[in-house]
């Protein structure tokens, strides 16, 4: 075995010391490569860095039960990096094939854009009942009633004790109202 203070030595006899220093200097040598390697493997650079991270640290938890036949770690180091991106290739065509049988109503969207969209259906409710506040009470009423309790024109003229064509004429002068006031609901 080299002594440190003599200089780095080949891959075997760092793998052979085993500590962390050892193995700090078989990552400086070999990490550039098994990325690029992994990159050759998967053209993904999160996923290269993903598989060259997790080469390292079999490696790493491997330095005790392994022994290097040749001088160079590189071509173990590719061979681990090959295994590993072949699983998550494995892992991906399982997940998508799972994917591919799901209902596609059982699928959910995001929950942050539900909410956001939830948040701005109540801005927009918001806004819409404080124009109707500001209608005149006959309006108010048959608006309440037609336009946001769904009641028919017949039903919310016999509830008002009016006639029908009565509230229809209150809803037509409602209308034009909230389109002068909402002016951008309406567009």
């Amino acid at each position: 075995m080299t002594n440190r203070d003599q200089g780095p030595g080949t891959d075997a006899e760092l793998w052979a010391i085993g500590d962390q220093a050892a193995f700090a200097q078989l990552f400086e040598r070999h990490a550039e490569a098994v990325w690029n390697h992994a990159y050759r493997l998967t053209a993904s650079w999160s996923l290269a860095e993903d598989l060259t991270s997790l080469t390292f640290l079999t490696a790493w938890r491997k330095r005790a039960e392994l022994n290097l036949v040749r001088d160079s770690a590189r071509p173990w180091l590719y061979a681990v990096a090959g295994a590993l991106a072949r699983t998550e290739f494995r892992r991906v065509t399982r997940l998508r094939a799972l994917l591919s049988k799901l209902p596609f109503d059982l699928t959910h969207s995001d929950h942050a854009e539900g909410v956001a969209e939830q948040v701005d259906t109540d801005r927009g409710a918001s806004r819409v009942l404080a124009a109707v506040d500001r209608l005149p009470r006959a309006e108010q009423e048959a608006v309440r009633l037609c336009l946001l309790g769904e009641v028919s024109t017949a039903d919310a003229a016999a509830v008002l004790g009016i006639a029908e064509v009565t509230v229809r004429s209150r809803l037509s002068r409602a209308r034009a109202r909230l389109r002068e006031l909402l002016p951008e609901e309406t567009s």
